[in-house]
């Protein structure tokens, strides 16, 4: 398949009007629109602006590549576009983008459409190929230019597998590529987390650089048609030195005792000459494959101590996630047979044994704060974290002793890794498979039993018997707090921080106490429902395109999916996220005002019913919706006057 197969010349925008990364990204998406290459707007919307997140895809040299892979695109498209006054795309290099490709893959792109475009990525890094493309006056002229480009790197691709083919038959050494003569070889894997463009475009980097360097080298890459040209252990062994220029996880383990840069997909591209002299060199800390990663890191691999324990945090509740949605679905499902049938009805015995504290909800603290162990120590910190956690639900210790078990524990095998460090070299196999273990369990038992059960036992028994007992004063202005931090990032760390804590309370308290639970769903449905109802009544304030995904919102909403609310506080934020924290806070305080309780951890709509006072419970939702559209209907300007 040809490049210029999937970057038609309808959707080319030879001079980009757009001055803002926002107003760039709007621009090639109403360009894809209009094509009927997509058809959900505000989902690749959404998609594009969470890969921005990860990383900005404005890769410096003047490119940028906003890409997204969703069920929202009909069919795998490149929108090309340039921009003759240059874009602050938050770039990596600090420089303004001047040419753009927006790649939208669908969710079931073919392997063909997946290797073109990986061809497209390699061909950016053509310096001089990109100075012709902005020389180009129409969209005839960037068609041309691909073809030609591409139809030299297929003919420059079978030279070069004719001549390894020769090699293998003359059966002579596996040198994959640079300088023949010389013994300099390293190894690298490079991955990015829609796998679509960076990954490449770092390969096709480190490659070309490795061969003005005279250096031979083998890369690995981690894209979206999975693992290609998988690195040996006979090359591994080889290599002086590791490059992992990567943003998502890679098999790791097989780089044991090697030396390992572990880098941004980004330095893969922009800074490849500096990280193969320091994998040549040595220049790189050895990394272990039972512990954390690397014996050593340089101050300027470490990242920041908030940064480590959020994620650290989040990897432990992501897992936890699917137990409390499944459980908790169930649990809430057991309840309304309960209201009709009784408790003995054996469905309603069924669904809770499945989904209650013998089922699911059983395992949520321990899979908490085994995962959170996993984040810090890897796989030998998983058991102790996990038998932590349990020991905390069983001496009542909850949430926080599940939290607390899990750094702990993986910070004891971290201190495990070093104080064994010393062990003669033939002990080695020993260390994950009895040492760590038995150690590790040991040492986190111990102080989880004398220590931590006690405190943290204690300080859960007076948690929960204050909120039981809160006036309703304090009550409101925890509820206000809860619903806030619902919309402050609607899915980020603010909002799981709420969630979790609500959590917490939920499962203390013997699933009988849902206030917090209360405040929490009716916060977080706020943002959607908000959207929802400004576009639908101010709807001279929001493009057609706008208004259409403001539909969505309504069913997002009701099924307490904040997240929905997204895309339009990307756009917006200072409107759309104001507007919804003070509608969110109000519905959350209107909840404990009301004494609502929602014995339901997740559901929205669906699980209202359970609510004691469930017709107040979607009074204080309606309300906090319909405040929240009116600040934002009113505040937001008319489409003429922007």
């Amino acid at each position: 398949m040809r490049i210029t197969d999937l970057m038609i010349k309808e959707t080319m925008i030879m001079d980009l009007q757009a001055t803002t990364k926002d107003g760039a990204i709007e621009e090639l998406i109403a360009s894809l629109e209009a094509s009927g290459r997509i058809n959900d707007r505000a989902l690749f919307k959404e998609m594009i602006y969470k890969r921005e997140a990860e990383s900005s895809t404005g890769i410096g040299g003047g490119i940028a590549m906003p890409h997204a892979k969703t069920k929202a695109v009909n069919e795998a498209t490149v929108v090309f576009a340039k921009s003759s006054k240059g874009v602050d795309f938050e770039s990596l290099d600090g420089e303004p983008a001047n040419v753009f490709f927006m790649i939208a893959a669908p969710e079931g792109a073919a392997n063909t459409h997946l290797r073109t475009l990986a061809a497209l990525s390699r061909l950016l890094i053509d310096t001089d190929f990109i100075e012709k493309l902005m020389n180009a006056q129409t969209p005839d002229e960037v068609s041309e230019l691909f073809d030609t480009k591409q139809a030299e790197e297929e003919a420059a691709k079978k030279a070069k597998e004719a001549k390894k083919e020769a090699a293998e038959a003359q059966k002579t050494p596996d040198v994959i590529v640079g300088n023949p003569n010389s013994d300099e070889f390293v190894v690298a894997v490079t991955a990015c987390p829609t796998g679509i463009a960076h990954t490449y475009m770092a390969e096709d980097a480190l490659i070309k650089k490795a061969t003005e360097m005279g250096v031979n080298i083998r890369v690995e890459t981690n894209g979206s048609e999975g693992a290609q040209n998988v690195l040996t252990a006979d090359e591994i062994r080889r290599a002086k030195g590791v490059i992992v220029a990567a943003d998502k996880k890679v098999e790791m383990a097989r780089f044991d005792g090697k030396p390992v840069l572990q880098r941004p997909v980004s330095d893969g591209i922009r800074k490849s000459e500096e990280l193969i002299r320091k994998a040549l060199n040595g220049d790189a800390p050895i990394y272990r494959s039972e512990g954390n990663g690397n014996a050593e890191e340089t101050k300027a691999e470490k990242a920041s101590v908030g940064s480590k324990i959020y994620k650290d945090l989040m990897n432990g509740i992501s897992h936890m996630l699917p137990f409390v949605v499944g459980g908790g679905i169930l649990l809430a499902i057991s309840f309304l047979f309960e209201q009709m049938a009784g408790a003995e009805n054996p469905i309603v015995k069924l669904l809770q044994t499945i989904g209650g504290g013998t089922g699911a909800f059983h395992f949520l603290i321990p899979i908490l704060a085994g995962f959170i162990a996993m984040s810090i120590g890897d796989r030998p910190a998983l058991m102790p974290g996990m038998v932590g956690g349990l020991m905390a639900v069983n001496s009542n210790a909850g949430f926080l002793g599940g939290l607390a078990a899990g750094f702990m524990a993986g910070y004891v095998v971290i201190f495990l890794r070093k104080a064994f460090a010393g062990l003669p070299k033939t002990l080695d196999g020993l260390k994950p498979i009895l040492l760590y273990p038995v150690f590790g369990l040991l040492i986190t038992g111990a102080i989880m039993f004398y220590l931590f059960d006690p405190i943290f036992g204690g300080i859960n028994t007076w948690l929960v018997n204050v909120l039981n007992n809160l006036g309703t004063g304090n009550a409101v202005i925890l509820g206000l707090i809860l619903g806030g931090m619902m919309s402050i990032d609607m899915g980020g760390p603010f909002n799981k921080a709420a969630y979790a804590f609500s959590i917490g309370v939920f499962t203390s308290s013997g699933n009988t106490n849902g206030a917090m639970m209360a405040a929490v769903m009716a916060g977080g449905m706020v943002p959607p429902l908000a959207i929802a109802l400004a576009s639908t009544f101010f709807k001279n304030k929001f493009t057609e395109q706008e208004r259409k995904s403001g539909l969505t919102n309504y069913v997002l909403g009701l099924s307490f999916i904040t997240e929905g609310a997204i895309p339009f506080a990307a756009a917006d934020p200072l409107r759309v996220l104001t507007s919804c924290i003070v509608g969110s806070a109000i519905a959350g305080g209107l909840t404990q005002f009301w004494k609502i309780n929602l014995p339901a951890p997740h559901g929205g709509i669906f699980v209202a019913a359970l609510a004691n006072h469930a017709l107040l419970f979607l009074l204080a939702v309606a309300i906090g919706s319909l405040i929240s559209a009116l600040i934002l209907g009113l505040w937001k300007k008319p489409l003429e006057a922007k």
